[in-house]
């Protein structure tokens, strides 16, 4: 507490300040993933059940948003993109926060368990305690967090699927890989344009731990497996054509740009374009999904 502005803290905390705890784009995320996992399930379920799986979900995701806040409250402050969140800005007592993030959990994934089925509100505890017991902690400690992460991270569409199924199934599993591997460029871009601030927090990453070189290598490898991971919906039967010319070009958009950046060795700036193009590519190739899904339907 020495660090964190006393006047500050004496402040009462606001509700944007709980809701930020939850990391609310990062729960957008989950939700439009979730839903896309829901969407092409076979099956049914009816609009209240659909409508509390959803809700559950986020309430789990921001459980486990809120007690990463709380546990990675030091290290948030001396990140650039991290310091204004209550916590490390000393708007709120980490205790609350504490409290906030064990109370969604003992909500809302009893809730997953009653709307949906066990084997989604398992999943779900296994997202949680994973992100907030494995992978929070192991990011001080090795850049294999990194992997680690995903999971819970690619859990998400999975648990859409198994609502709607209450098995695991390989479509499900598909989806679930497509989120994996999306996931390691994702974060080993974001690892390259903010590295001074990982050095400065002493948190791990893979171009911190193997180099520049190393990463842009590791990225590319996991772009070129994403494209044909994510073609595999399509002979089972779960998309049609429109999905699979669509991930056809996203993917050859994707892959193509991180594989450019690999051979000719660039730097931060194309890191920062390979990131906000992540965030096309899975928000289209869900849109695609949608939409095939619809067509087809």
């Amino acid at each position: 507490m020495s660090d964190v502005n006393a006047y500050a803290l004496q402040r009462t905390a606001t509700w944007t300040d709980f809701v930020s705890l939850t990391k609310p784009r990062l729960s957008s995320l989950v939700l439009a993933t979730t839903a896309g996992g829901m969407w092409l399930a076979p099956g049914e379920l009816s609009t209240a059940r659909w409508f509390v799986t959803l809700v559950a979900t986020a309430g789990t995701v921001g459980a486990a948003n809120a007690l990463n806040c709380y546990l990675e409250r030091d290290s948030d402050r001396l990140m650039r993109r991290t310091r204004e969140r209550p916590l490390p800005s000393g708007r709120m007592d980490p205790v609350l926060a504490l409290g906030f993030g064990l109370l969604l959990a003992a909500v809302f994934l009893p809730a997953l368990y009653v709307a949906a089925n066990p084997l989604t509100a398992l999943l779900g505890a296994v997202a949680l305690t994973s992100y907030v017991f494995v992978y929070t902690p192991m990011k001080a400690r090795s850049a294999h967090a990194m992997v680690v992460g995903a999971i819970p991270g690619a859990l998400p569409p999975l648990m859409g699927w198994t609502a709607v199924t209450g098995h695991l199934q390989l479509p499900g599993l598909v989806l679930f890989a497509i989120l994996f591997l999306w996931q390691l460029p994702h974060f080993i871009a974001i690892a390259l344009f903010r590295k001074e601030e990982y050095a400065a927090a002493g948190l791990k990453s893979v171009p911190l731990s193997s180099g520049e070189g190393s990463a842009r290598a590791q990225a590319a490898a996991y772009l070129l497996m994403l494209v044909p991971v994510s073609l595999m919906l399509y002979p089972l039967h779960v998309t049609g054509g429109f999905y699979l010319v669509s991930a056809l070009l996203l993917g050859g958009v994707f892959a193509g740009y991180g594989v450019w950046g690999f051979l000719k060795g660039l730097g931060a700036g194309w890191a920062r374009q390979l990131f906000l193009l992540s965030l096309l590519y899975l928000s289209g190739l869900f849109v695609a999904l949608m939409v095939d899904g619809a067509a087809r339907g």
